[in-house]
């Protein structure tokens, strides 16, 4: 709480605590025509009711870590972070793991108050647990359209220390936020100039560094074609003094058309085009580890997981 100190009083400066006590743990969410519905909010008192918005988040986070729900538990944080749009959360997440654990304490209190549970290990540790250090990645995944990369980020997000997993940063939805339109929207061709795209690197690579300077763990996801990219990717890591990790993955032309142009919805506007274009592009020597994409998801998470750990 001593070191938090500074970060959550700038956080009530720049408007991010704020009455709206929800009360999200899975028991008070219920799923009413398709649509997840919040309930048991905290009316009765303004000041009990405010708090860092990350810290209503929390609850439902460590509740779905409780019912071992890594992935959805993941899922959850990266869909919060994708419509937040608030940059200040790349530092505020420094705080999660201690809004979690508050969490954690609260759940063990309230379920100590009907059972005896002087005995469960689990319930006694599970706060402490969330607060243990956790040493922060920053990993890139690249690769030419159709490789899979997007799949593979948000696979392996969920087993990235520390809990619940990785951000994944996409540069195909940063650029869409930067020209302020939906993820699923076209952009036309000059949004694609290499100006636009040096600064799309920039974003995704300037708020990956800064959650993983948080103690986080977070995700590149782009083609990182160009040496230059992956180079300032790795640079931004060792400035920040964490721990980076490059996945180059790689599959044949008809794999990456088919993949492509069966897609259904996607942030990406690649093309057939776009993937026949990119046979010519020169990525130079490339460093990162080159991860077999032409099988299954499952093979290339196989794949993946055998290069950061080899």
């Amino acid at each position: 709480m001593r070191r938090l100190r500074p970060l959550l009083i700038a956080r009530g400066e720049q408007g991010s605590i704020r009455r709206g006590h929800g009360d999200l743990h899975l028991g008070n969410i219920a799923v009413l025509e398709d649509e997840p519905v919040a309930f048991g909010a905290l009316e009765f008192d303004p000041i009990i009711a405010s708090g860092d918005l990350l810290y209503d988040l929390a609850f439902l986070l460590m509740d779905l870590l409780e019912f071992d729900r890594h992935a959805a538990a993941n899922q959850v944080l990266n869909g919060y972070y994708a419509a937040a749009r608030r940059d200040a959360d790349c530092d505020g997440i420094a705080a999660l793991p201690f809004f979690m654990s508050l969490r954690a304490a609260i759940r063990a209190m309230t379920t100590g108050s009907r059972l005896d549970v002087t005995k469960d290990a689990t319930a006694q540790s599970a706060p402490l647990k969330l607060l243990a250090p956790a040493k922060p990645t920053v990993l890139g995944i690249g690769g030419l359209s159709g490789t899979g990369k997007t799949v593979l980020a948000r696979s392996l997000a969920p087993s990235l220390a520390p809990a619940p997993g990785a951000l994944v940063f996409r540069s195909d939805v940063e650029r869409k936020v930067l020209y302020g339109i939906g993820e699923h929207e076209r952009l036309p061709s000059a949004s694609y100039r290499a100006e636009v795209s040096e600064q799309v690197y920039r974003i995704v690579i300037d708020k990956a560094t800064r959650v993983a300077r948080a103690g986080h763990s977070a995700i590149v996801d782009a083609v990182f074609a160009r040496a230059e990219e992956r180079a300032a990717a790795e640079a931004a890591a060792a400035a920040a003094g964490v721990e980076f990790r490059g996945l180059f993955l790689v599959a044949d032309l008809a794999t990456r058309l088919q993949r492509v142009t069966g897609r259904a919805v996607d942030a990406s506007d690649a093309d057939a085009e776009v993937v026949r274009k990119q046979e010519g592009l020169v990525t130079g020597a490339v460093t990162w580890s080159r991860v077999d994409a032409v099988g299954s998801p499952e093979q290339t998470l196989a794949n993946a997981r055998a290069a950061i750990t080899g």
